[in-house]
């Protein structure tokens, strides 16, 4: 009489022949990208034409995969993407990966020797006649069609990720609050980037997050992913017509030289942060600072705790907002402005950005979106424009429990974003020519960020 298998010798039978079952497999994946950003001679920087290339742009991230549709997260070494520009770039990407926008974050460095994108903005001044300020579009769409490819290839060839690791290295004389205050409470002096006056470098450094941020993903031993985030402004000198990253990406470049392992580098909330304090602007100033952001870099990377990861651990939500639009923009004297042939191009470009904002803003049907990136006990909240640090400082106090990161400059429309009391204090960066936001943002910003960080 023939013996019939038990329930059990089959299942073992089953595992025998189709190998473990997929629970005690790594199921979340990391693909990587990075294409050159760098523009061609006579293409616009920021300020200048390129005249050459000094140390070349990049455009990378990584692709994660695993925990429901892919995510992309993307920094570039250019000095603003926004409206249309980030939109493109988004659904591009999202295509690429086989996702939706809505899980595609792009944001950029903000370098000064620096292509800027905004289709929009840039298409309002070619019907005003006005080319080749600020914006090439044409060459950004190229950046943006490698990036998608790169972004495709990655999707496609992925490594496993068994750990996430998340550290952080305080930053020495790097950082330092732009907006020196005075008794009355209103801002005496701005310290820019690069600041030569003794008295307002010896100001005291003011309110700044001194931490660099660093998630990285591994793979058994191996790393395979770094992410690392640090508020400020990245400029040592610049208006040099030669496209370079300046220090924060000449740091990272280092640390992925070093490390061998691909680095992508996000600028947090330093609207309101720069080294001016320990920067005249002197040229060998970019390898120090650069050398002292490469020093926290390595100073995370060996305060790095690892713990195991699955896709389940995986998580991204949004939050779209509408910004209060700054109350100083008014269509008609903006629309004169933009017409007037006699004006020089920058002005006629800066009347093209506003008025596109506030037509956006008038419009209610194309909001801002925020995004928060759960990674086991880490967040990183994605954010636009030039954001003040204070939002950065409020979310860690938020969540104490948390490994709190933010990537700010995301979409660059808004300009700069202050915390509502800064508006009453004067300054550059709450001034009507910079930020095109009303003081009632941070009521609506803090708001979304506080539900996103809530579970």
């Amino acid at each position: 009489m023939k013996r019939i298998p038990s329930p059990a010798w089959l299942m073992l039978l089953s595992l025998f022949l189709c190998g473990p079952v997929s629970a005690d497999e790594p199921s979340l994946r990391v693909g990587r990208f990075s294409v050159d950003a760098s523009p061609p001679v006579g293409s616009p920087l920021a300020y200048d034409p390129t005249i050459g290339v000094q140390t070349p742009l990049s455009c990378s991230g990584i692709v994660l995969l695993g925990s429901g549709e892919p995510i992309v997260l993307c920094a570039i070494d250019w000095i603003g993407v926004g409206n249309d520009g980030n939109r493109e770039f988004r659904r591009a990407l999202a295509k690429a990966a086989g996702t939706t926008p809505n899980r595609v974050a792009v944001h950029s460095l903000h370098q000064h020797d620096a292509p800027a994108c905004d289709f929009t903005a840039a298409q309002l001044l070619a019907q005003h006649g006005v080319t080749k300020v600020r914006y090439d579009s044409h060459f950004s769409r190229q950046v943006i069609e490698r990036a998608a490819e790169a972004v495709a290839q990655a999707t496609a060839d992925t490594t496993p990720v068994t750990h996430v690791g998340v550290g952080e290295g305080e930053i020495e004389k790097v950082a330092s609050n732009r907006r020196v205050m005075g008794e009355d409470g209103k801002v005496k002096y701005v310290r820019y980037s690069a600041t030569r006056n003794p008295v307002i470098r010896d100001a005291p450094v003011g309110t700044i997050d001194p931490m660099l941020k660093m998630i990285s993903f591994w793979n058994g031993e191996s790393a395979v992913a770094v992410l690392t985030y640090y508020a400020t402004h990245p400029q040592s000198y610049y208006r040099t017509g030669l496209a370079n990253p300046d220090f924060p990406g000449m740091a990272r470049n280092a640390r992925q030289a070093e490390t061998g392992v691909p680095h992508t580098h996000f600028n947090g909330a330093g609207g309101n942060i720069g080294a001016g304090k320990w920067n005249d602007g002197s040229k060998e100033n970019r390898q120090v600072l650069a050398d002292r952001v490469a020093a926290g870099m390595k100073k995370a990377w060996e305060a790095t705790k690892r713990t195991p990861i699955a896709a389940a651990d995986i998580g991204w939500e949004t939050e779209s907002v509408q910004l209060p639009v700054g109350k100083h923009l008014q269509a008609e004297p903006l629309q004169k402005i933009l017409e007037d042939t006699t004006a020089a191009g920058p002005v006629r470009q800066a009347a093209a950005r506003n008025l596109v904002w506030l037509r956006r803003c008038e419009a209610g049907d194309w909001p801002i979106e925020i995004a928060c990136l759960r990674i086991g006990k880490a967040r990183v909240l994605h954010m636009p424009g030039e954001l003040f640090v204070e939002y950065q400082l409020a979310a860690q106090k938020q969540r104490p429990d948390l490994f709190v990161a933010m990537a700010a400059y995301g979409d660059y429309a808004p300009g700069y974003i202050g915390t509502e009391i800064a508006y009453g204090q004067g300054g550059y960066e709450t001034s009507e020519r910079a930020s095109r936001v009303a003081p009632q943002v941070e009521g609506v910003l803090s708001g979304a960020v506080n539900r996103l960080l809530a579970d």
